[in-house]
């Protein structure tokens, strides 16, 4: 879904990309789903009164034609209306509900900070405690970078690079960038146990791009503004030849970026998978000493292999390794040391913070009000804390019901159309059908909350607080080797405005806080929500089958089970669709990376053709109301185009299309529609029109 730049994140979330989101990022059952003799759709219209349309019909701008933009003629108004807040590098439908759920959450943890009542080590006074350790401005500008200081004092410390892989352990543990970071997950050759991966990382742009590419003129700009960034925090920390590191630092970084990988190669699970043991990892970085690494990482003692995603990174790596002196690293690290807590800090640091991670790289004017910065806060410490009481408070259990009604229609869909595609012989159809059945899906909140009694949370120690959280999160995962899979566990907190599908778990995962409108309202006829909520329902499943999820089989194991002549027929298909995305150019001289971003425009154009059928499945042959004029199909098609309404600052759409795997909002409506047929016939669109496109070039998946 949204907001992967949350480098703050628990690690869990965020492993190897394995979590296949939807944005621009409680158990039903323990048990697998078996597939029934004859599939019945639920019927979600029975006995409901007259309903709403939930079309924003004010936001519809009758000058342009639905059959040559859809996205501006469901949204036009809004698009040429509504400023983008001054806080928002953009803003749209999952911007407006996030901001929507923020003053909800405030309210929750500023009555925890105000309980006089809540036990000293209860989860109560943890949030609140916590809130008022960020919030005490105060106090925060008095210290300066004092907080810190300890750790920028072990790093001048060093006296040679025999002792920067103990470092670099120390930073993995704090979340604290590093040229390598590594993550907990399931080994995905074998999905009964837990395997460490090791990653490529250390870069403070976005993406290697930023680094590399001379011929684009805003990326050399983000690269100088960078520059003058650490030349900034440099000198603010006592750096008396500041520029000169800052350029040594930026030089450093772009040596690590010419050995990364792409964006699109890291998208595949068979090449990333590189299962080293320990003596092997030391032959592909000989200069670099991995056993001092590992055993500082509390890594050595638990499991006897590692999983290497890049090893050209690695080999790359190692000759960067050697080839700078100690000097320029710990520059290197002082520099990332200090970004990493700059938000935390005092006013120049929190200013100078947002002036290039805010204004320079997305165009952001403004900076968020602090109490938003702690909400934000709290959710990446001790976010299930906050999400118990979140769902306690703001998640009806008929909301839950809603949504199972939903799922199990979509199921039912994708079940059907297994049977009918052409893209899909009978051996394949077959794995494709005992895979789709032992899907799980996740609702709401977990079913078991995670155990924070072992963070201390200080009221006047903001910088521990956070590093006490960031441990907590880094032991949970570390103690998982060795032990059976965590089957229960979520990837993202019940308030997050997002959903995901894990290949690993072969799960899909549907938050609390999106199931309101537009993606779900439940006050609404169910044509919009099939379009919303049902659009991202079938957008999730489709990932178990798309060119990532296809390589995983039912039980999570990395796994080739398509036979050759459908690995074929799909990447025919699929060809065609990143020949499509590669044209869409939302600024001049930019354009979507349709190999990116292909898992993502394959979910979309299938979930909305899913949605489409389970529609249609959950009327029960019954014919669908007529609703402020619209039929049922129209506003299934309205409803899954309102969910993508959204703009975007200049700045900040380059960074999307140079980092991230879904396309912007306005290709993701229309991009999908014009692959629907019915949306033709819904809508009357015919050769001619901007929307259409001949029956020979549209890519039907589903």
């Amino acid at each position: 879904m949204k907001d992967k730049s949350m480098k703050q994140q628990s690690t869990q979330a965020l492993h190897k990309l394995l979590i296949l989101s939807l944005a621009m990022g409680t158990i039903i059952s323990t048990a697998r789903a078996a597939e029934p003799q004859k599939p019945t759709a639920v019927d979600a219209q029975a006995a409901k009164p007259t309903l709403a349309s939930g079309i924003d019909l004010q936001y519809i701008d009758p000058s342009v034609r639905a059959q040559d933009d859809f996205f501006a003629h469901v949204s036009g108004k809004w698009l040429a209306s509504t400023p983008i807040p001054a806080d928002k590098s953009s803003w749209g439908s999952f911007a407006k509900l996030r901001d929507d759920t923020l003053p909800q959450l405030r309210t929750i943890i500023e009555n925890a900070a105000q309980d006089r009542n809540a036990a000293a080590d209860s989860e109560t006074r943890k949030i609140g405690d916590l809130y008022a350790s960020f919030m005490d401005e105060q106090k925060l500008n008095a210290l300066g970078i004092a907080p810190i200081q300890p750790l920028l004092d072990q790093i001048d410390a060093i006296k040679n690079k025999k002792e920067l892989p103990s470092l670099i352990a120390r930073l993995n543990k704090l979340g604290i960038d590093a040229p390598y970071n590594f993550g907990v997950h399931q080994d995905a050759r074998d999905p009964t146990r837990y395997v460490v991966d090791i990653n490529q990382s250390g870069l403070g742009l976005p993406d290697r791009d930023y680094y590399l590419k001379t011929d684009d003129a805003k990326l050399v700009a983000a690269r100088a503004k960078y520059q003058e960034f650490i030349q900034t925090l440099m000198s603010m920390s006592g750096d008396k030849a500041a520029a000169e590191s800052a350029a040594q630092i930026v030089a450093l970084e772009t040596a690590l970026a010419k050995v990364q990988w792409t964006k699109v190669e890291n998208r595949d699970p068979v090449k990333s998978y590189n299962k080293l043991d320990f003596a092997k990892l030391s032959a592909l970085a000989p200069h670099y000493d991995w056993s001092r690494y590992l055993i500082d990482a509390d890594i050595k003692n638990r499991v006897d292999y590692v999983i290497v995603s890049q090893p050209s990174y690695l080999q790359g790596f190692d000759a960067v390794f050697a080839q700078q002196s100690l000097d320029v690293w710990k520059k290197y690290f002082h520099a990332h040391v200090i970004s990493h807590y700059a938000n935390l800090l005092s006013a120049p640091y929190v200013d100078a913070n947002f002036a290039f991670k805010g204004t320079a790289l997305r165009g952001v004017p403004q900076n968020e009000p602090r109490w938003k910065r702690g909400v934000t806060l709290i959710e990446r410490s001790i976010g299930e804390a906050l999400g118990k009481v979140y769902v306690a408070q703001y998640f009806p259990p008929e909301r839950k019901a809603h949504m199972e009604k939903l799922v199990q229609n979509l199921l039912i869909a994708y079940r059907q159309s297994i049977d009918t595609l052409d893209w899909m012989g009978p051996e394949t159809k077959k794995e494709a059908q005992i895979k789709l059945a032992k899907f799980r899906p996740k609702i709401g909140y977990p079913s078991k909350w995670k155990d924070y009694s072992s963070v201390k949370i200080s009221k006047d120690d903001l910088i521990g607080n956070v590093d006490r959280a960031h441990l907590y999160d880094y032991n949970r995962e570390i103690n998982k080797l060795g032990k059976p899979i965590d089957r229960e566990e979520w990837g993202m907190t019940p308030q997050t405005v997002n959903a995901y599908y894990n290949p690993e778990l072969n799960e899909i995962v549907f938050p609390a806080a999106i199931l309101q409108p537009p993606f779900f309202d439940a006050n609404a006829d169910d044509a919009v929500n099939y379009g919303g909520i049902g659009g991202v329902i079938g957008h999730e499943i489709s990932h178990g089958f798309d060119d990532q999820g296809s390589q995983y089989d039912g039980d999570g194991r990395l796994r080739d089970w398509w036979t050759k002549e459908d690995h074929v027929k799909f990447a025919s298909k699929t060809a065609m669709l990143v020949k499509q995305y590669d044209a869409f150019s939302p600024l001049p001289g930019y354009y979507v990376n349709g190999a990116l971003t292909l898992g993502e425009n394959i979910a979309d154009n299938s979930g909305l053709a899913i949605a489409a059928k389970a529609y249609r499945l959950s009327l029960a042959g019954k014919p669908a109301p007529v609703i402020d004029g619209l039929t049922g199909e129209q506003r299934l098609y309205m409803g899954w185009t309102q969910v993508w309404r959204a703009k975007a600052r200049d700045a900040q759409t380059i960074v999307q299309l140079k980092t991230d795997p879904h396309s912007p909002a306005q290709y993701r409506a229309n991009g999908s529609l014009s692959n629907q047929p019915d949306f033709y016939s819904s809508f009357g669109v015919k050769e001619g029109d901007k929307m259409y496109l001949a029956p020979d070039q549209r890519v039907i998946i589903w």
